[in-house]
């Protein structure tokens, strides 16, 4: 680029989109003149979905802005909370975040997710069709123009997944609501209605049943039940809202 040349400075909490020379105060970037900031921020390695303000010399500025010389530029992360608007609060989630899918449905959270890689276009078309916040670890993903709304998943453990998803988001939490393999709405059901898919001890063991709308799949209080239970306390644990 051999246009003006502009003063950049990443917030923190963006440190990993940015390599380490322009990490801890404002360095020099050479533009084309032409490009908005929004393009020039990404271009610089971090996603749109992971910036919250812009100034400009101080001041508020847009995405679309056009950068001009000797400009001061400063990036901030996302606020936390952050709020969707438009649409109630619902998720899809990509080919590599499967463990993280089945625990927000655990948890209530309308979760979409693709069990196998439809490709990025085909994504980003799903979030923008069905209003949903797309979740991955591929930058290049998130920076797709046709998105609705996107974020980025910090670590690689599905606990440390799951514990920043509700921090960022705040979701509304309604625990054993849903079915973790398909995403469906759960009812109680009988155990003379769900018993061709019950082992025999688990027949003789347990009598409270629920059974997905959408596939049928039985769930009971079994083996894991305790596990999943420790989820569900840390997760409320974060404070996200309720209602």
């Amino acid at each position: 680029m051999n246009g003006p040349e502009i003063h950049v400075e990443f917030a923190p909490g963006l440190a990993l989109f940015v390599p380490h020379s322009r990490r801890g105060g404002p360095t020099a970037v050479r533009t084309d003149g032409v490009s908005t900031l929004g393009h020039v921020v990404e271009s610089l390695g971090v996603p749109l979905t992971e910036v919250g303000a812009l100034e400009v010399d101080g001041r508020a500025a847009p995405v679309s802005h056009v950068p001009r010389a000797q400009e001061r530029v400063r990036v901030s992360a996302v606020e936390r909370p952050q709020r969707v608007p438009g649409a109630p609060l619902r998720f899809l989630l990509d080919v590599h975040l499967g463990t993280l899918a089945r625990r927000l449905r655990l948890l209530g959270v309308d979760t979409a997710y693709e069990s196998t890689d439809i490709g990025d276009p085909a994504l980003a078309a799903r979030s923008a069709a069905e209003k949903r916040v797309l979740l991955s670890r591929d930058r290049g993903l998130l920076r797709r123009r046709e998105l609705w709304a996107g974020a980025f998943v910090y670590s690689t453990r599905p606990s440390d997944q799951l514990d920043d998803v509700l921090d960022r988001f705040r979701p509304g939490l309604r625990p054993w609501t849903r079915c973790t393999a398909c995403n469906g709405l759960l009812r109680q059901a009988p155990k003379e209605e769900v018993a061709d898919q019950l082992a025999h001890g688990t027949r003789r063991t347990y009598d409270v049943f629920a059974r997905c709308r959408d596939c049928g799949r039985a769930y009971w209080k079994g083996a894991h039940h305790d596990q999943l239970e420790a989820i569900v306390r840390q997760a409320m644990s974060i404070g996200a809202d309720e209602s």
